[in-house]
């Protein structure tokens, strides 16, 4: 009878479950929706009947489920299990999340936040793979991300380490909604992104933006690359500061931790060299000039799956 890890990513409008072997191959998926005012209770019985079907659709019932894992958004106690609380589904407060999906599947269960579990999935299968120490960003909405030291997830005294996108580039910079000034995501999120070009053209800064923002009311950060890539001024000075602040938080966690590879995952690698190239070459800019570094900054590879992966891993990585 072979072992299988069940993987599950708790998102604000979809929480995905995922059937893993022992090797990590994806036996099946699915999802259930999510909601803001969804009941903890009421969460954790939808998933156990999603995978009980999941199992059953997928002939994997005589199999032997050993661990599961789970990644989400939000605030968490790890060592005690808890969900603090979550930014996307309200009724989660000081929620024993892993002790009530614990005694669903009768299994050992892992809890971590959706970036570390993102992280540790692209380290076991993907851009990650075959390296020791890394440093993993995810570009959407806000910034996010984890870090891996000696092969393990870097989680810090309170469960708080690897808030990236709050490591400040710019003293008494942009306010990010964190409340600080100057955060790696005032200036390079995707939204942040967005903000500087809309704010830049209501401002009478000639560009072929302003025809979108007449047009659609709104500048997006994919309109932002777009127009970059066809030669707008604009745009590609919007687009070159994203990757300055982007390459600047990369030689700041280079001289911190030393990594192998720094991998940027999220909706935003979808602007391909135009972002991935700007980045080395603001960092090759601003890296000091004592010793040549051979770290490889790089684009994730498992996309929207690597947090289920991730934690499926961990999963696996527990019940060994």
């Amino acid at each position: 009878m072979s072992n299988i890890f069940l993987g599950i990513d708790l998102g604000a409008t979809n929480i995905k479950i995922g059937c893993f072997d022992s090797e990590l191959k994806l036996l099946g998926k699915t999802s259930v929706a999510a909601y803001a005012d969804m009941e903890p209770k009421v969460a954790v019985e939808q998933i156990g009947a999603a995978a009980d079907k999941l199992r059953a659709d997928n002939n994997l019932t005589g199999t032997t489920l050993t661990a599961v894992g789970i990644g989400s958004t939000g605030q968490f106690n790890l060592a005690e299990g808890f969900m603090i609380s979550n930014p996307n589904l309200k009724l989660f407060q000081n929620v024993p999340l892993r002790k009530m999906l614990a005694e669903r599947f009768a299994r050992p269960v892992v809890l971590d936040n959706d970036g570390n579990a993102a992280c540790y999935g692209e380290y076991v299968l993907g851009a990650g793979k075959g390296v020791d120490n890394m440093v993993f960003f995810t570009l959407g909405t806000g910034i996010g991300g984890g870090i891996i030291l000696e092969g393990e997830l870097v989680h810090g005294a309170k469960d708080n380490a690897a808030e990236l996108g709050h490591i400040i580039i710019y003293p008494d910079g942009r306010r990010c909604g964190c409340g600080q000034r100057g955060c790696v995501e005032a200036y390079a999120s995707a939204s942040s992104t967005a903000r500087r070009a809309a704010e830049a053209v209501k401002s009478g800064a000639q560009s072929s933006l302003k025809e979108v923002l007449d047009d659609k009311g709104r500048i997006s950060c994919k309109d932002v690359f777009d127009h970059a890539k066809t030669g707008d001024t604009l745009a590609r000075e919007i687009t070159d500061g994203t990757a300055k602040a982007l390459a600047l938080v990369c030689v700041n966690m280079l001289h911190t931790t030393e990594p192998q590879r720094i991998i940027f995952a999220g909706g935003m690698i979808a602007a391909g060299p135009v972002l991935l190239n700007r980045i080395k070459h603001f960092f090759e800019e601003q890296i000091w000039t004592l010793k040549a570094e051979t770290v490889e900054i790089c684009f994730a590879t498992l996309g929207e799956d690597a947090g289920l992966i991730g934690a499926a891993a961990l999963a696996r990585q527990a019940g060994n």
